[in-house]
């Protein structure tokens, strides 16, 4: 279910919509999937569905969480000190769907704490960000925490249309036109790319 539009009254209230749209937009990527289909990476780089989530509940916690003194009371192994690297990408085979879904939703039900009781102006400290961006704001850490999520939407739409064909914003709004006509789609955008390729130098 995609939540209510903003009324562009309240800066906070659109923030916290795209955030939700997006949050919203990765968890729909696993419906219907098996658990093979959810854990398997479909690109050389590894990237996976249930990893995109588990990835995003600790990013949302990193930014949204503990530098407003709230840290959240649950152990995230992967982030400590001999964990492997990128282990926050992908599922182990004893990570459940259940698991990594319910920490994504108690991740965002803290987070979205942070938002309600904080003003956008708060400032504070992250310090990855290195000493020229380390300050910041509620403001700026909601952008990048939506700008991050969405990207990692967009993964989840490729990896779900290499899986299945599956295409969509969510369930009811699939926000491509000419669905139905999308294999002819594919031939005329393929035939211009042969027809430039042809016709034009490569830089």
């Amino acid at each position: 279910m995609s939540p209510a539009q903003p009324d562009g009254q309240d800066p906070k209230s659109d923030l916290r919509f795209y955030l939700r749209m997006a949050r919203t937009a990765v968890v729909w990527k696993l419906e219907g999937l098996s658990e093979y289909d959810i854990r398997r990476p479909l690109v050389p780089s590894g990237t996976n569905l249930l990893g995109l989530v588990k990835h995003l509940a600790g990013m949302e916690l990193g930014y949204l969480g503990e530098p407003f003194g709230r840290r959240f009371p649950e152990p995230l192994p992967w982030f400590e000190h001999g964990a492997r690297p990128n282990a926050d990408l992908w599922a182990a085979a004893d990570e459940t769907r259940e698991a990594i879904l319910g920490l994504y939703r108690r991740a965002n039900e803290h987070c979205d704490v942070t938002i309600d009781n904080f003003p956008l102006d708060a400032t504070v400290t992250i310090p990855w960000w290195g000493p020229d961006g380390s300050s910041t704001t509620l403001h700026r850490l909601l952008i990048h925490v939506i700008a991050e999520t969405s990207r990692h939407a967009g993964h989840a739409d490729l990896v779900r249309e290499l899986i299945d064909g599956g295409i969509g914003l969510h369930p009811r709004n699939s926000n491509i036109w000419g669905q139905d006509d999308l294999p002819s789609h594919r031939a005329r955008v393929e035939a211009a790319a042969r027809e430039a390729a042809g016709r034009l130098p490569d830089p």
